[in-house]
């Protein structure tokens, strides 16, 4: 108990990260009134903002919006490797769907990072890349063949790669497997130069403009929550859960993941590399500097959105990781992130039906959308200008396999009834008398269910806890200070305002004491 509290008072009050913290990012206003464009991108993330940078070289004039601010979301949270390496996948692909399939995942991945290096070099951006080999270890007998098996999928691709019975790091580590030649890099000193560039070349961007549907018309059209328009040709949703796209019934073929990271000064040298464990609970490490000062960004503890529980343990986990292992120094950022994991666990990208060829997504990286978001919006901006893709197929979002996929289906889906039912069932003796400063809880009031959050003011913060979606209802996030919906992982603020869909409309707010 008390070293639960001890790296509980360590911890930064507030989770932000390091990136945002780090650039000064421009400002743009909210759209205020209809406009007309080539190209509407819906999602201010790495795949909205490198589309509409190859969009916007290629002479189309696009509109750029984002709900909130850019780069906020899941791009902004990332722990920043660029790399094809997703931890246990080749082997899994190879089964699955077969050789081609898997070498073409890789290809795709490994073109998103060719084409990155070239857009650093050729804008001359200083964003801190450095090649870096990625290992994926184990410290767990249990794992070495899954290891080996994956060994032998690398080399029957020709990834370059190399078995390592240990690694740099202090850990007891049973057998790695590493992919030569990757990368990390700070993601919004890149994505800036990439922002500039729309901006100086005619591209529109637009700040605090939720998107809320769209007409499929003839010529489709963007209609946002204020109700003004944007007539346009195409429509990219990149906004990490599409805000179009029912018919295509997204939230019964993925699933929202949250994961979490910590920054640490530690009391070793880091001896370079990124890594990820096999096993579970994942541990995932990278560095990164600081005016001259090494942090180690140490990520993991996945779950299922809503469903983890005190969502601040898995700080402490991951900072008792760290501790015990590397000694640490000073707690310098904590933040989390959220990413959609689709059935076969690859990406949709492309048309959203083949009914609707001129409204397009990009979702479900399975929290590698560095370079899949990236090899996203390249896809996405060949299909727009009739270039040859040939991974257009492969990541089709009209794509359905039944088996796994079906397999799959069926598990998500019984979560999410599990989850419908359970919530409106639960029942809590707790009265707002019992809520302290900086806490909340789900309180039945008049016989409805109510969130009660009381901030460190003691102002009492009440919303109605069945989201907007369908229905589901939230649970307390204790280490964002967010409602949580556990079915299809949309989230909200304390006071009921939507932070990440699928949800279009806040919670009902209900009268604060």
């Amino acid at each position: 108990m008390m070293k639960k509290q001890a790296s509980q008072s360590r911890m930064p009050q507030f989770p932000e990260p390091y990136w945002r913290e780090s650039v000064e990012l421009p400002q743009f206003p909210s759209l205020q009134q209809d406009i007309e464009v080539d190209i509407g991108i819906v999602g201010a993330g790495i795949t909205g903002i490198t589309a509409a940078y190859l969009l916007t070289k290629k002479g189309f004039k696009v509109a750029l919006l984002d709900a909130g601010k850019i780069l906020n979301g899941t791009t902004g949270h990332t722990t920043a490797k660029i790399t094809a390496q997703h931890g246990l996948i080749y082997d899994e692909l190879i089964q699955n769907f077969g050789l081609e399939t898997a070498t073409a995942y890789y290809d795709f991945n490994k073109e998103s990072m060719e084409f990155m290096k070239e857009v650093i070099k050729e804008h001359n951006i200083d964003c801190d890349y450095e090649i870096q080999d990625a290992f994926v270890y184990t410290e767990s007998d249990h794992y070495v063949n899954q290891l080996k098996k994956e060994l032998q999928a690398y080399e029957q691709i020709g990834i370059p790669r190399k078995w390592a019975e240990d690694i740099p790091l202090d850990l007891p580590v049973k057998a790695a497997v590493a992919m030569k030649d990757q990368a990390q890099f700070h993601p919004l000193k890149y994505l800036a130069v990439l922002v500039e560039y729309i901006e100086e070349n005619g591209g529109l961007i637009f700040e605090d403009t939720t998107a809320v549907n769209a007409n499929y018309g003839k010529k489709p059209m963007i209609i946002t929550r204020e109700n003004y328009k944007i007539h346009c040709n195409k429509i990219i949703a990149a906004s990490h859960f599409p805000f179009v796209g029912a018919e295509a019934f997204f939230s019964a073929r993925m699933h929202p993941q949250r994961s979490y990271v910590i920054a640490v000064k530690a009391g070793k040298k880091y001896p370079g590399g990124m890594y990820i464990n096999a096993e579970q609970p994942s541990r995932s490490l990278r560095n990164f500097s600081v005016n001259g000062e090494e942090y180690w960004l140490v990520g993991g503890e996945g779950h299922k959105t809503g469903q983890g529980g005190n969502t601040i343990d898995y700080y402490d986990k991951l900072l008792d990781f760290a501790q015990t292992n590397f000694g640490v120094e000073e707690y310098g950022y904590r933040w989390s992130a959220q990413d959609l994991v689709t059935l076969d666990k690859m990406p949709f990208i492309g048309k959203v039906t083949d009914d609707q060829p001129d409204i397009l997504v990009a979702t479900g990286f399975k929290k590698w959308g560095i370079t899949q978001g990236t090899g996203a919006a390249m896809l996405i901006s060949d299909i727009i200008s009739n270039t040859d893709n040939r991974y257009q197929e492969l990541f089709a979002p009209t794509r359905f396999h039944a088996d796994p996929d079906l397999k799959e289906f069926i598990k998500t889906n019984s979560n999410v009834s599990k989850e419908l039912i359970k919530g409106k069932l639960e029942y809590t003796r707790k009265n707002i008398e019992d809520v302290g400063k900086d806490e909340a809880a789900v309180i039945r009031i008049k016989g409805m269910r109510t969130g009660v959050y009381r901030d460190t003011d003691g102002k009492v913060h009440l919303v109605d806890t069945t989201c907007t979606h369908l229905g589901c209802e939230v649970n307390w996030n204790s280490g964002d200070r967010t409602w949580d919906c556990p079915c299809h992982g949309s989230r909200f603020s304390i006071s009921g305002e939507v932070i990440e869909g699928p949800a279009k409309e806040p919670l009902k707010k209900k009268d604060n004491l």
